[in-house]
């Protein structure tokens, strides 16, 4: 029988295999969750990690994607409601949503987008790929939400639009700045009709072929997803202050993708564009005493309590 010491210490190692991954893969969002209080960081590492490691089943598959998807789906859903897992991933997962009482829903609309992603390869338009990115952009704000926290008198309802705007404005930088990889595994993320509109066709991107017409289409693209950054800035006052400024540096890095995509001259079908590694420091340190700074203040707000003589 398993001892709650050795029960204790699986889910810390747990948590140290999602920080792990997430310092591997998610270099701009694992920096800016050090701008988080140490409470916090662990559920942001495990959302992380089991986000992506769905998301691999479909984009780096074994021989059986949807087995492995639909085998991986099935247990997480079946340990959330069980309250443990032997996975570390899915342990991780488990109890940042009990212990953060994360509706389910969120996990199952999630699932339900990896899994279309193994069939459906394009979208009509935007609107069709806001329906996608319901489950595979919004759900994850919606999830994050919890962990960070709103501020006194804020109901987390109130603050849910922007979480979504801003996932929303996560995913729609990564189609930009993944094109070329998407076409390489045969999917198309920007939205059809604005493509005919250029003249770029599914070809040209699977060919990798650079010209005025796709810059244009490009240019369209970034204008639209700034817009979305704008439609969820609002909500980073809505958040607990020891949180703001975790999201101030996630936006400054991931919107800093754009003016990458704008200084290449928009040629992401060359490879991938970045923020280098000076610029995501300077970002980090320009926020860092901006954090340390609010965590002072809640812990001066908070009450003291009384000492045992009353005193």
């Amino acid at each position: 029988m398993t001892t709650d010491t050795g029960r204790q210490e699986q889910l810390d190692a747990a948590y140290r295999h999602c920080a792990q991954v997430a310092a591997r893969h998610g270099k701009s969002y694992h920096l800016a969750t050090r701008l988080l209080t140490p409470d916090r960081r662990p559920a942001v590492h495990a959302l992380y990690t089991a986000a992506r490691t769905a998301d691999d089943l479909v984009d780096v598959p074994g021989a059986d994607p949807a087995g492995d998807l639909a085998e991986w789906s099935r247990a997480v859903l079946a340990e959330l409601d069980a309250g443990w897992s032997d996975d570390p991933v899915r342990l991780a997962l488990v109890d940042t949503y009990r212990r953060h009482d994360i509706p389910v829903e969120h996990l199952v609309d999630f699932l339900a987008a990896m899994t279309s992603d193994l069939s459906v390869d394009s979208y009509a338009d935007l609107a069709a790929l806001d329906r996608y990115m319901w489950g595979s952009a919004a759900v994850i704000g919606l999830q994050v939400l919890p962990v960070l926290g709103t501020a006194p008198g804020v109901a987390r309802r109130d603050a849910e639009p922007y979480a979504i705007a801003l996932g929303e404005a996560f995913q729609l930088t990564n189609f930009l700045r993944d094109v070329a990889e998407d076409a390489d595994r045969g999917r198309v993320y920007l939205p059809a009709d604005a493509m005919a509109a250029h003249g770029v066709t599914r070809e040209q991107l699977a060919q990798r072929r650079h010209d005025a017409r796709f810059a244009a289409l490009m240019r369209e693209m970034v204008a639209l997803v700034r817009r979305r950054y704008d439609d969820a800035a609002p909500g980073t006052r809505l958040l607990a202050p020891e949180s703001r400024d975790c999201v101030r540096a996630a936006t400054a890095l991931y919107g800093g993708i754009l003016t990458e995509i704008e200084r290449a001259d928009y040629r992401v079908l060359d490879g991938r564009v970045s923020v280098s590694k000076p610029r995501r420091l300077a970002v980090f340190a320009r926020r860092l005493t901006a954090a340390q700074l609010a965590r002072v203040r809640v812990t001066m707000a908070k009450p003291k309590s009384r000492s045992s003589t009353g005193a």
